[in-house]
């Protein structure tokens, strides 16, 4: 009864560590609901990780379908993802819009979560169709095109720097459809990060972000300044890790030995030592 009551425990999902991961940012709570923009969509969750939206899409958002204890077996190679498992056994992986964390994940280059989180409420508020929800205010996130007709100065605007040239560019290329969803869920992980990476303004960091947080490649390994200290911390042996900063070809290396050392499953193993980290450093979420 003890192992099926603890196997209950962590299939449960723990929306508030779930969300509050860095993976997204148009996200408030209120009440005992979280409430969150997620495309043309308005998502509300409760505790229990039920799902209710304003379209009422059906959305896989907490990839239910991930064989989750298979996961979790793979990636304890050793006490510290077994550590960080232990403390957030509840947290997931979530599957997002793909054009909305494409446009997230540009936004986040050399920033903090409430920056992004502003610059893309920005974007929200000025290119998204108001609407209401629960007797809330809303704006969804604009879709490719209407990004896409915008102007330079109008979605500098919204904060985002020198980013605005990177959100027309990438808007343009997937509104014209010269790469689709589609075709980046079917590619192999390498097929599909080559892809995206095409769009201006995306290096590894940013695609590996897409590819896991929306598009299906669960052995993407998003290595930021905040990812390299923690394998500098715990895996510098293992990683040969010597220096704060990466190029892009030893970017390639170090994932390459992530994933055979991590196996298939390496981007869970990516959150639950990015939490940990950031938990332990009391960094703001949302």
């Amino acid at each position: 009864m003890k192992k099926f009551l603890s196997e209950m425990q962590n299939h449960q999902i723990d929306v508030e560590n779930s969300i509050n991961s860095g993976q997204v940012f148009l996200w408030k709570k209120y009440n005992e609901f979280w409430y969150g923009v997620n495309g043309q969509d308005i998502l509300q969750i409760n505790k229990n990780a039920k799902i209710k939206s304003l379209k009422n899409h059906k959305t896989d958002f907490f990839r239910n379908k991930d064989h989750f204890d298979e996961i979790i077996k793979s990636i304890s190679k050793d006490k510290t993802v077994k550590t960080a498992v232990k403390k957030y056994p509840g947290l997931r992986i979530i599957k997002q819009d793909p054009f909305q964390c494409l446009i997230s994940f540009i936004v986040s280059s050399n920033s903090n979560i409430q920056k992004i989180k502003n610059n893309l409420e920005n974007i929200s508020q000025k290119f998204g169709e108001r609407t209401t929800y629960k007797d809330q205010e809303f704006f969804l996130f604009p879709d490719a095109e209407t990004l896409s007709k915008a102007s330079i100065n109008e979605i500098k605007n919204c904060g985002v720097g020198y980013r605005a040239k990177f959100i027309k560019e990438a808007s343009k290329i997937i509104a014209s459809k010269k790469i689709t969803v589609e075709d980046l869920k079917s590619n192999s992980y390498f097929d599909a990060k080559e892809k995206i990476r095409k769009i201006p303004g995306i290096g590894n960091k940013v695609a590996d972000c897409v590819l896991l947080f929306s598009l299906d490649k669960l052995e993407s390994f998003p290595l930021d300044r905040w990812m390299i200290r923690i394998l500098e911390k715990y895996y510098s042996k293992k990683f040969q890790i010597n220096t704060k900063t990466i190029t892009e070809k030893q970017y390639d290396i170090l994932h390459e030995k992530i994933v055979d050392y991590f196996g298939p499953y390496a981007g869970y193993a990516q959150q639950f030592l990015f939490k940990m980290e950031r938990e332990n450093y009391q960094k703001k979420w949302l």
